[in-house]
């Protein structure tokens, strides 16, 4: 029977949260919604509240939990302040392609357009960053809301919602009911595209499969290679989704996106038929728009993505196929397989090109970073769990680590820095038996690492590598490129982050080589806490 009863504002959207089957938010509380923490209060059995040090890192824990999940991440934050400060995991969310939800409190009604304390139009601020945004007026319309924003952020090209809450309008009280559980619409190949995909792929000589983006799931990850397995198809990943298919796997190639192998780059251009499921074929995974020609690739191209809008935006497909994820891979599975004899031996060199780009040593100056991420990649269980935010240091985990299962990496291809560790810390909340480690250089961990306080609180123990070299990294390395000998604003003066680490109630080790990594490691992981491993190394330009 439907709820009908007399609430507040605030408690009709809270219960319409449970009735959405959300588990979790992540949030900084603040005045201007605190009817809505009211009606959280005798929620809490069945939602997690997860209060964040700063709105920034509250919105990155929520993007990353759409990431893991697949379904909303949520976050609340207050008006003016909060709101700006969480607009970095909105705008990580749209570009990432994440499903979630960010409520933020607004002024009273009576109040607006007279620039009031804190006062912002959201629907003018967030509107190049958000698939909808809109403010609920009235306490009655609040299941309609909820039920468009779940609707709105997980179907098509999955991406996040804003939704404004005035302040008196969740103090309201309305007789309303709750709407049922959302149900993702999906849409599905037709059967023509399908045929018209087949035929492409008998003809090729030289076919690649380009796999990433966003909207996937365990259930694609699984049937994408079957099919490719069906097919003997070379798989490579797109930037910074390299768990959508298993690296171990022997038709695996490698990542199409920053410092990627140049054998994998040239066998791309190579290629007569590029089939790219879920990437939209931005500028990281596509070299700056430089990899494939545009708008007419020298490749013929078929391009698969649930979102209508960014079929045909760049690069014009032979075949553009609407259709979520899941459904087209589904549909692949029904197609008899191609006699892959023309382009069997093409795979068996192209995983050799592999296994030689990750087995080269390299590092910096005299500390061998690889060692680091080998290490990892062969002591991390197959379903441990890596973040990371932005910066130099990302590129000895992208290359050197082999993801096992899908979901495992969680990582920005906004190229947002201060991701690394709010997600980890959202992982370990979520998932909280698997291990999850986080890469972070000093300056992208200087930009949310008081969230380790909310790590020791909520016994998150996910275990931090900071990567520490004094600098900003990647800005340093093009302005001595491009700016030799005039080293301005990039230099870093960097507190102990062990002793910090401890200072919140965690673990923290320090670490000055390589040989030493192993046994801090073991430490930080059987320590039970939040755990950090502050590991200096060499500025190349000093």
């Amino acid at each position: 029977m439907a709820n009908v009863t007399e609430r507040s504002g605030g408690e009709i959207l809270a219960q319409g949260l449970q009735a959405h089957g959300v588990d979790t938010v992540f949030c900084v509380p603040g005045e201007s919604y605190l009817a809505v923490l009211d009606g959280l209060y005798d929620l809490t059995k069945d939602i997690n509240v997860v209060t964040c040090r700063q709105e920034g890192g509250a919105a990155y824990m929520a993007e990353a939990y759409g990431k893991l999940k697949g379904t909303p991440g949520i976050c609340f934050v207050t008006r003016g302040p909060g709101a700006t400060n969480a607009s970095i995991g909105v705008h990580t969310a749209y570009q990432d392609s994440t499903p979630m939800i960010l409520f933020i409190g607004q002024v009273a009604r009576d109040q607006e357009d007279r620039e009031a304390f804190q006062e912002i139009d959201y629907r003018r601020m967030f509107g190049e960053m958000a698939k909808w945004v809109a403010q609920i007026e009235t306490a009655e319309r609040i299941p309609e809301y909820l039920n468009r924003a779940f609707h709105t952020a997980t179907s098509g090209r999955p991406g996040p919602v804003v939704l404004a809450l005035p302040e008196d309008m969740l103090t309201e009280l309305a007789s309303v009911a709750d709407t049922r559980a959302y149900k993702k619409v999906a849409s599905a190949p037709r059967p023509e595209d399908m045929t018209d995909f087949r035929a492409l792929l008998s003809e090729a000589q030289k076919p690649l499969l380009l796999i990433g983006g966003g909207g996937w799931s365990q259930e694609a990850s699984e049937n994408i290679t079957t099919f490719a397995e069906k097919n003997h198809l070379p798989v490579a990943c797109a930037f910074r989704r390299q768990d959508a298919f298993n690296n171990h796997h022997a038709q695996y190639i490698g990542e199409v996106g920053i410092a990627p192998n140049p054998k994998l780059v040239a066998r791309v251009k190579e290629s007569d038929l590029l089939i790219v499921v879920g990437p939209r074929l931005g500028e990281m995974t596509t070299s700056g728009y430089n990899l494939l020609d545009s708008p007419n690739t020298k490749q013929k191209l078929v391009h698969i993505l649930p979102g209508a809008e960014e079929l045909n935006r760049v690069f014009n497909a032979e075949l553009a196929i609407l259709s979520d994820l899941t459904a087209f891979t589904k549909a692949a599975l029904d197609l008899a397989p191609i006699n892959t004899h023309v382009w069997k031996g093409m795979v068996a060199q192209a995983r050799a090109d592999y296994e030689a780009f990750i087995a080269e040593e390299a590092g910096i100056k005299d500390f061998p970073m690889h060692k680091i991420s080998s290490y990892l990649r062969e002591n991390l269980p197959d379903d441990a769990i890596i973040t990371n935010g932005a910066g130099n240091y990302t590129i000895w985990g992208q290359r050197f680590y082999q993801f096992s299962s899908y979901p495992s990496q969680l990582a920005p291809t906004s190229g947002a820095m201060g991701y690394g560790v709010p997600a980890g810390i959202s992982a370990k909340i979520t998932e909280p038996e698997r291990v999850v480690v986080t890469l972070a250089g000093d300056g992208c961990f200087m930009m949310n690492g008081q969230e380790i306080a909310t790590a020791v609180q909520y016994e998150a123990n996910v275990i931090i590598i900071v990567v520490d070299n004094g600098c900003f990294g990647t800005i340093r390395m093009h302005q001595e490129r491009e700016y030799p000998d005039r080293v301005i604003s990039t230099r870093l003066n960097n507190p102990d982050f062990a002793a910090l680490a401890r200072a919140y109630g965690g673990f923290g080790v320090t670490v000055d080589n390589a040989d030493q990594f192993p046994e801090a490691f073991e430490q930080a992981r059987d320590s039970d806490k939040p755990a950090l491993i502050h590991m200096k190394v060499p500025n190349v330009w000093e």
